[in-house]
């Protein structure tokens, strides 16, 4: 087909009939292939993925081409231009956070998991994909985000909003940024629900493509606070392989099931450990028990990150950001749950039902 004949309207109906992976929807019905320029011997095209951390965008390349060249032929350049643009759930609803897309909150059974340390590596990764991230701590009791990203200051008041701390790209809030790191923070039910709505709903957040809130351990007030004050995206878990750990962390998928929260996933920490120097691969709490809770539980299995020195030595020092560059051991478990939470994002805004709000039981 000559280039003088050949339209937009053809380059559409050879695309049609090529599926989102995760979505299992046409890639034209859905919107996504856009900026289509026609010249001579040459066809130019954007595919406008859902997530820059889509894990699948080599796959929707070649089954782009693969579907150009079984119709138009290939006498032509075909480029094929990889975009993306984080999408919400497409509807406004009470409590949402002005200009915030995604609202993650991550959570765990117990304490002791490394949930924290997860939540803010999950916002470094997001933002390493090129997103706009910002990490809350609601955290109240055990604040321990400011130290892990190596943030410091107090936050300031501009007219009626706050301006976040921001540190390494991330915007941050906790309350670890107004109490002085030896004080106790003692506080009940209502100053705790004052506090976490202050942080979602006072703080300027600004445009962000995916704000990560780090819940406190256990199933207590901060989490049903949450449920009450916004429509959540979804909630992670994170968990440990032994069997203690994975009761508990039973508990909190029921917990957010129970907030009518969608489950996004769950995260095994701690999973295993390469020796330094190699050696035989070490299991120090089992191995596998958060995949197979996961398959148990009908909820998805988000991926395994290992007991890390790294981790925790870049957490101690108030630099976890750098698990993140190139040569970080842990950089390639921590994108793949990266990318498998994307994932889950995109496939909960374009596809699941939207879920009832909480009703609170008197």
């Amino acid at each position: 087909m000559s280039a003088s004949h050949l339209s937009e309207q053809d380059v559409l109906a050879a695309l049609k009939g090529v599926q989102d992976p995760d979505l299992k929807r046409d890639l034209v019905d859905l919107g996504m292939i856009k900026d289509v320029r026609i010249g001579e011997g040459t066809l130019d095209l954007t595919v406008n993925l859902t997530t820059p951390a889509c894990p699948l965008k080599g796959k929707i390349e070649a089954d782009v081409r693969e579907a150009l060249g079984r119709v138009l032929g290939h006498d032509r350049e075909v480029r094929v231009h990889m975009a993306s643009d984080v999408r919400g759930k497409g509807v406004i609803e009470k409590g949402d956070i002005p200009g915030v897309r995604n609202v993650i909150a991550v959570g765990s059974g117990k304490g002791g998991v490394g949930k924290s340390t997860l939540a803010a590596a999950i916002a470094f990764g997001l933002q390493a994909y090129g997103s706009k991230v910002g990490l809350m701590d609601a955290d109240v009791y055990g604040p321990s985000i400011p130290h892990l990203v190596g943030a410091s200051g107090r936050p300031m008041a501009k007219g009626e909003r706050i301006q976040p701390i921001e540190a390494n790209g991330l915007k941050l809030m906790s309350i670890g940024f107004l109490v002085k790191p030896e004080q106790a923070v003692i506080m009940r039910g209502p100053m705790l629900h004052g506090i976490v709505n202050q942080f979602l709903h006072q703080v300027d957040w600004g445009e962000l493509d995916y704000l990560v809130i780090d819940l406190p351990p256990g199933t207590g007030d901060v989490p049903l606070t949450l449920s009450q004050s916004l429509p959540l995206t979804g909630g992670v878990v994170v968990c440990t392989p032994e069997q203690v750990a994975l009761l508990d962390a039973t508990r909190a998928v029921a917990m957010f099931q129970q907030l009518k929260v969608p489950m996004l996933g769950i995260v095994e920490n701690k999973s295993f450990l390469d020796p330094p120097g190699g050696g035989e691969r070490l299991y120090p709490y089992g191995h596998g028990g958060a995949r197979r809770k996961a398959e148990e539980l009908g909820v998805p299995f988000l991926g395994e990150v290992p007991f890390g020195f790294p981790i925790r030595e870049k957490g101690d020092v108030g630099k976890l950001h750098e698990v993140m560059v190139e040569e970080s051991p842990s950089r390639t478990y921590l994108l793949g749950v990266v990318e498998a939470l994307a994932q889950q994002i995109s496939i909960r805004n374009m596809k699941a039902p939207k879920m009832p709000k909480l009703e609170i039981l008197g």
